[in-house]
């Protein structure tokens, strides 16, 4: 079973399946519009996402091409769930990340489940990551993409080792270039199809106005202060900042000044230098664990880790204690560990798991 969103990478994925003997199925995640969302286009026209009604079109039209089964299933349940997540977390004070959220209830969650229901082996997607064998311990492994630039292993981290043994990723090991070359030779007619852009349920990225339209009553104004206390102006609502952003606070301070904390209870957003952002080290929860290189209440290892999507994986220690909590140490301090994302610790090309961020250390 493969999951179709119309986009140039999983209609490669399913034409290399079948290619290589599979029997396809294609299913495209219908995910509707929950109360006070507008699935988003772009100025220019283009849908944003990847589940507008012209990529389930897109999709459809592959899977005929390719000559394989489709079938549209209605996710708008399970999206809701995402959705409410995403709202609760910025009212939490904290920056959420629906598309790994997204892929863990979802796509290997949710569709994992019909999949077997319907006697599939497998669920395939076009993401840049792979299936492996981990060399230091033989088990099946989840790996970096090769293309560095479009990996995204980060966002598959919550899948758990059950689901390894029954997830194909067809083009991990190809480099962006070469899935649309190959689009183009199989006369897809996505192959120049532009990428989709995050988040999908956000229209314009204006998260403040959909924040409004479903928890109005969360959005009040409060204090912009300093990291000693003093007001330096107000806001609208804590849920428009994010850790380490210098824009958006409506007033000038004569200096360039960043978001270092968000306190919620006390609806107070707390502004500071860029050099007070480098943090040593970070709490994460919810730990998900690929490996059994790391193990609760373990001896930690050497690892390279990650905080956010696009951030270079950095030198650290790692440990999670005998309470189930992920605790990383950075070799060098790293800025802005921002609370709500997610942490995802590698060694090498081998994803060993990773959690939650709760919170950054003081040092």
């Amino acid at each position: 079973m493969v999951a179709m969103s119309g986009g140039v990478d999983s209609s490669v994925a399913a034409a290399i399946l079948k290619e290589q003997g599979y029997e396809v199925l294609g299913v495209f995640m219908r995910l509707g519009s929950p109360k006070g969302v507008e699935l988003a286009e772009t100025n220019d026209g283009r849908k944003q996402g990847c589940c507008s009604v012209l990529d389930a079109a897109d999709a459809r039209r592959v899977a005929q091409l390719l000559d394989i089964p489709f079938y549209v299933l209605n996710f708008e349940d399970e999206f809701g769930k995402v959705v409410d997540y995403f709202v609760a977390e910025y009212n939490r004070g904290r920056t959420p990340n629906p598309c790994v959220r997204c892929n863990d209830w979802l796509k290997f969650g949710r569709l994992s489940q019909y999949a077997s229901a319907v006697g599939a082996d497998y669920v395939a997607s076009g993401h840049y990551a792979r299936i492996g064998i981990d060399p230091a311990t033989g088990e099946k492994a989840l790996l970096r993409g090769i293309d560095q630039a479009k990996d995204q292993s980060y966002v598959l981290f919550g899948m758990t080792r059950q689901t390894l043994d029954h997830t194909l990723l067809p083009i991990g090991g190809l480099h962006k270039s070469r899935v649309r070359a190959m689009a183009e030779e199989r006369k897809l007619p996505v192959f120049n199809k532009p990428d989709s852009q995050e988040i999908c349920f956000v229209p314009d990225q204006d998260y403040a106005g959909l924040l409004r339209r479903r928890a109005p009553e969360s959005m009040r104004e409060g204090e912009l202060v300093s990291a000693s206390g003093q007001t330096l102006g107000r806001h609208d609502g804590h849920q428009q900042f994010t850790i380490g952003q210098r824009k958006g606070f409506g007033v000038g301070f004569g200096r360039r000044l960043y978001v270092l904390q968000i306190d919620p209870s006390e609806n107070r957003v707390v502004l500071g230098e860029k050099e007070q952002l480098l943090k040593r080290g970070l709490k994460a929860g919810s730990v998900n664990l690929l490996s059994s290189r790391l193990r609760r209440g373990g001896e930690g290892i050497q690892c390279l880790a990650r905080i956010r999507h696009n951030h270079q994986p950095a030198a650290a220690s790692a440990v999670v204690d005998e309470h189930g909590q992920l605790q990383v140490r950075f070799e060098q301090p790293q800025s802005a560990i921002t609370p709500g994302q997610a942490v995802v610790i590698y060694d090498g090309d081998v994803v060993v798991g990773g959690g939650w961020i709760e919170a950054a250390d003081a040092e």
